[in-house]
């Protein structure tokens, strides 16, 4: 029996995202930002603005007995090699990488008998919208556990392993199973201006994850009032995790710089009795094996910090 869901029953499956819209012909677009937010990366940097709208952390993911999906896919903006990847049960089993495909086309796998859990990663630093989403049998929304809005730079996004279902966010959320969204962007700061309340949602918790993009800085003002304005939108109640920077080995010469940096970042933070710190130099060894470039990690970086992480949250 082949079916094919409705733009709302997709949507419905479709995890990440914290508002659609659709297109003349058909395509679901999907958004982890606000217009409002969206906007205001517009006019403050390019960079932030054509990956604010990516694919980042955004999964398909439902329960099903069907042996085919499928989906028609469009390629809209493109950052650095990535890939559509399929998980039955946890374990990988197809890899679609977006150098060997054409930017619009469709996406099918076949999947073994039987009853299984099944997610679906869309590329991490690319923008991708989808449609006509097909499987020959029921399928079931996932049940997820809480609501997290992460927040962070480059390597929350994703880049460093090149591959979406290895990213550190992905690898710690296949243990966790939060319904995430991931707010990470490349280049990104501690920038107060771009938090905004986003109507209708109300996260249980919020990880953010900055800092070495501006680890220089002597100022620690950019942190101060990042925090308070976060604290603002969401209160005190909420619990927050700060996750301060991973070692880099970029420039040996900075590191005694660094790691001032994230004692500065870690003392801001722990005034508030709601956050948590996380000592991210203590998540991954400080080996450029570990590293796609001796600053964002690489797929075993990325297992090694999500693992991690994941044992402390």
């Amino acid at each position: 029996m082949k079916m094919v869901l409705s733009t709302e029953e997709l949507k419905s499956i479709y995890f990440g995202a914290y508002e659609f819209d659709v297109t003349e012909d058909g395509y679901l677009r999907a958004f982890q930002y606000s217009k409002k937010q969206i906007e205001y990366f517009k006019g403050a940097f390019e960079m932030w603005y054509e990956r604010c709208t990516a694919s980042t952390a955004k999964t398909l993911e439902f329960v099903t007995s069907a042996e085919k999906v499928s989906f028609d896919y469009r390629i809209t903006w493109k950052g650095s090699p990535d890939s559509f990847e399929i998980a039955v049960d946890g374990l990988i089993t197809g890899i679609k990488y977006v150098k060997d495909i054409m930017d619009t086309g469709t996406i099918s796998w076949d999947l073994p008998k039987g009853e299984k859990n099944v997610i679906i990663y869309l590329p991490a630093d690319a923008t991708v919208q989808i449609r006509n989403f097909t499987a020959d049998s029921e399928v079931t929304r996932a049940v997820k556990n809480e609501k997290v809005l992460w927040l962070g730079d480059s390597i929350t996004q994703g880049y460093g392993p090149l591959r979406s279902s290895c990213t550190y966010v992905s690898v710690a959320n296949r243990i966790l199973n939060y319904d995430i969204i991931n707010q990470g962007i490349g280049g990104y700061i501690y920038d107060k201006n771009s938090l905004m309340k986003m109507e209708g949602y109300d996260p249980d918790k919020i990880i953010v994850a900055l800092g070495t993009n501006q680890y220089g800085d002597k100022d620690m003002t950019a942190v101060e009032e990042y925090y308070k304005t976060l604290m603002g939108i969401y209160g005190e109640e909420i619990p927050v995790i700060c996750i301060t920077p991973l070692w880099r080995g970029d420039s040996a010469d900075g590191l005694p710089t660094l790691i001032s940096y994230c004692e500065k970042i870690k003392e801001i933070a722990g005034r508030y009795k709601n956050v948590r710190v996380i000592e991210g130099m203590k998540l991954v060894p400080h080996l450029p094996e570990y590293f796609l470039d001796n600053l964002h990690p690489n797929q075993l970086g990325c297992e090694v910090y999500g693992r991690n992480l994941a044992a402390l949250l």
